[in-house]
């Protein structure tokens, strides 16, 4: 061989020590070196290479991390858009209110029960949410409880994305001007808030409430009138063709009315709460969330259940034969079931609607 081996030797001693055979192992050591010393030319490859290959290393660090940093950036300020700032109120309170439907829908199932049991008598028996299961269980299935809970889920992706995307937004505002002023929120301020938004999102929402409560009665009627719903669009289509589109919004009063208390109990008292055990006690604040949620749920049960009551009847009416209806409107339902099963019974199930009402408090 040579004395000046040609350059290709200088690339494959440059190989060699890019994969790291110029670093043997005990065995390849005592093997015959290579016929050949490096030379300077081929020391001078060697480092360009590294040079260029520890260069390209670098810019391609830098350009993750630039891209890194670019899509951190371009995900925080989606965030921060305008419209999505607003929006994102809605869209948490309405997958909050849905994952709280799904957990209590059986709740909701024995709390319109025990309503509706006993109608227009006033001294019938009086049921307990155990005989109520029960019986439920007894006619069909466990599933039975959550019969209903499409429309559940789409009242509350209606009703409860509006009232609290409504209320967040409301309280922004009153924030604002109280900055400015240099004043606090009260408790009139976070009260006229909750009422607002609960009484326009009770207007949106109650097709789907109206669709819920004849879904939930529908197997009080006997086998031959009743409708058989599967699911909150064929209770919707099939109320609206039978009864006319005006029906879906059957019982808005007092779902307004209903909505208004329940928010002035529920959204108000929790936030007044809250308020009051931040700064007047050692809570944690877990615990502050807990304990103004419960006494949130007994004022909000407290002011709407009357309500509910009266719209569960009013949306669960239906036209007899000669047309007439059990029901006139709001008042009258307030004046018969006073006159005709006492003025307690309005608050029937009360323990039932209360934990139905903490989870969303």
């Amino acid at each position: 061989m040579p004395e000046n081996p040609p350059d290709v030797w200088s690339y494959i001693f440059v190989a060699q020590d890019f994969l790291g055979l110029n670093n043997p192992s005990p065995a390849q050591a005592a093997r015959p070196p290579l016929p050949f010393k490096p030379t300077p030319t081929m020391s001078n490859t060697t480092s360009k290479a590294l040079d260029a290959a520890k260069s390209t290393s670098q810019q391609a660090k830098n350009t993750l991390k630039t891209m890194t940093e670019e899509t951190s950036t371009t995900s925080s300020g989606l965030l921060h858009h305008p419209y999505v700032r607003t929006a994102l109120p809605f869209i948490n309170g309405g997958l909050a209110g849905m994952t709280a439907t799904t957990v209590i829908q059986p709740i909701d199932m024995i709390k319109v029960r025990l309503q509706l049991a006993g109608e227009g008598a006033k001294n019938s028996a009086r049921p307990s949410p155990l005989t109520v299961t029960r019986d439920i269980i007894a006619q069909g299935k466990v599933a039975d409880l959550y019969t209903g809970l499409s429309a559940g889920l789409l009242r509350q992706a209606v009703y409860t994305t509006a009232r609290l995307g409504f209320f967040d937004t409301f309280m922004n505002m009153l924030k604002v001007r109280a900055e400015t002023s240099g004043s606090q929120i009260g408790f009139k301020e976070r009260a006229a808030a909750g009422l607002a938004a609960g009484g326009l999102a009770a207007m949106v929402g109650n097709p789907a409430d109206l669709a819920l409560i004849r879904m939930q009665s529908d197997g009080l009627k006997p086998l031959a009138q009743r409708a058989n719903y599967t699911s909150v669009v064929h209770a919707l289509s099939s109320i609206a063709k039978a009864e006319g589109v005006t029906a879906l919004w059957s019982g808005a009063y007092p779902t307004v009315v209903r909505a208004m208390a329940l928010n002035f109990g529920q959204l108000a008292f929790f936030s007044e709460a809250k308020t009051q055990l931040k700064s007047k006690t050692q809570l944690s604040p877990q615990t502050q969330t807990m304990a103004a949620s419960a006494i949130a749920g007994f004022f909000a049960s407290f002011f709407s259940l009357p309500f509910d009551f009266v719209k569960t009847r009013l949306q669960k009416q239906q036209k007899a034969p000669d047309g007439s209806l059990p029901y006139k409107g709001m008042a009258d339902c307030f004046r018969k079931v006073t006159k005709d099963e006492g003025i307690l019974r309005f608050y029937r199930g009360f323990g039932t609607y209360y934990v139905r009402i903490a989870p969303h408090a």
